[in-house]
């Protein structure tokens, strides 16, 4: 099982100043290296999708790799003597972010959705540097040795569990201070598999009015976090747009402008760790709506979309359950924290058909009470919806179960 916990650090201002010195040549670093595969791609790209029989064709240059550019980092070096403060793990690490940032543009994800074009990050916009390889007794008595840099003092507000061992560390900085961020691995904690025929099993509606609903009829109001700091957020963007560019004091209205937007954010982020907690501490089976959440983040409701964060509660029960799309794969199952399982369902109609007799009740957005003319059956519009994408997520879980196999009393073997 692999598991991350991260700690604030408390490093001198010496430590700081250290950190805040390989950030910044590891951002230069990071640029040039993006730029030589800019480059290659330019000059071996074709424009044009018919010439001639007889043309010149130009010499192909090498495309840069993870390894050839990492093999550049020795004469690096010793033209620019000052990267030797970086420690040499943590300067080849940048050539394989380059590397999945190019590939995941050219070829596309795990998924084949291909990103966006890579950017240069500007000053500041380089904020992690990893130590892909860790000693277990370089942390202890509350203090982190990290090479090149010191031992720096870790705030640690829950102890590791024992058993784990510490894999990969990664330093962090935000608005709010310093961060290490522990990559942890107990290979002894066996997966647990998810109970699927037996499980206790529920659907979930999310909204913007409440956060969702299930279809047992419990709600959850959406906290809006954001719409409640909008008076202070404004107030503090004021203070940098009237900051000459280029201060000290924007500088400084820029940090506590950040801060504010951390704030939001990380309040968030507890409320969905929280109530994703809660419902796997309850069901055994959640299914959710496969929403496109882009694409309404374009709609007139994108501020409230933003703000209610349904792409981070997502990922959040993803990562403690197993998704069913996991086990339909023929790839090995993901260790699941929680041992529960994800079904996740097309959201398409589920606010219309009718959860007792299928027939489809057209209805506006303002419209929050299902009543149809079919069955007489009056609910609520979002409990109608989840019990709809708890009968979905039935389907889709029969459709993977094996048939069971009994003997009767003639030795006929039947099947369910």
């Amino acid at each position: 099982m692999r598991i991350a916990y991260q700690y604030k650090l408390r490093p001198t201002n010496e430590q700081a100043e250290k950190i805040d010195r390989t950030l910044d040549m590891l951002r230069c670093q990071y640029n040039y290296m993006l730029a030589e595969r800019f480059n290659w791609w330019e000059q071996n790209r074709c424009s044009i999708n018919a010439c001639p029989l007889i043309c010149h064709l130009p010499e192909l240059k090498d495309r840069p790799t993870r390894f050839s550019q990492q093999k550049s980092l020795t004469q690096l070096k010793v033209d620019r003597p000052w990267y030797k403060e970086i420690h040499s793990q943590v300067l080849q690490e940048v050539p394989k972010r380059v590397e999945l940032a190019f590939d995941r543009w050219l070829k596309g994800d795990v998924n084949g959705k291909r990103l966006g074009k890579p950017r240069f990050k500007g000053k500041g916009q380089y904020k992690t540097f990893t130590y892909p390889q860790f000693k277990q007794h370089h942390f202890v008595n509350n203090k982190v040795k990290l090479s090149k840099i010191g031992d720096v003092k870790v705030i640690v507000h829950r102890p590791i569990p024992d058993g784990f061992s510490i894999n990969t560390v990664s330093v962090t900085i935000k608005s709010n201070g310093y961060f290490v961020t522990f990559s942890l691995e107990d290979k002894s904690v066996p997966e647990i598999q998810p109970d699927i025929r037996g499980g206790k099993m529920v659907g979930i509606d999310v909204g913007l009015i409440d956060f969702f609903v299930t279809s047992d009829n419990e709600s959850v109001p959406a906290p809006k976090y954001l719409r409640k700091s909008e008076g202070k957020l404004k107030s503090a963007q004021r203070k940098v747009s009237r900051r000459k560019k280029g201060s000290k004091r924007r500088q400084k209205a820029i940090k506590q402008l950040a801060k504010k937007h951390r704030k939001v954010a990380d309040t968030r982020k507890d409320f969905h760790f929280k109530t994703a907690n809660n419902l796997l501490s309850k069901y055994d089976i959640i299914a959710v709506e496969k929403l496109n959440i882009k694409g309404m983040a374009k709609s007139r409701l994108a501020k409230s979309v933003h703000d209610a964060g349904w792409g981070q509660f997502n990922t959040i029960l993803t990562n403690k359950a197993v998704s069913l799309r996991d086990m339909k794969s023929a790839a090995p199952l993901k260790e699941a924290k929680a041992g529960q399982l994800i079904v996740e369902v097309k959201p398409h109609g589920t606010s219309v058909e009718c959860s007792r007799c299928g027939h489809k009740v057209t209805k506006t957005l303002a419209q929050r009470q299902h009543n149809c003319p079919n069955c007489n059956l009056s609910i609520g519009r979002d409990l109608n919806a989840a019990i709809n994408i708890k009968n979905r997520a039935k389907v889709l879980i029969e459709d993977l179960l094996p048939p069971i196999k009994f003997e009767t009393e003639k030795g006929t073997q039947l099947s369910l």
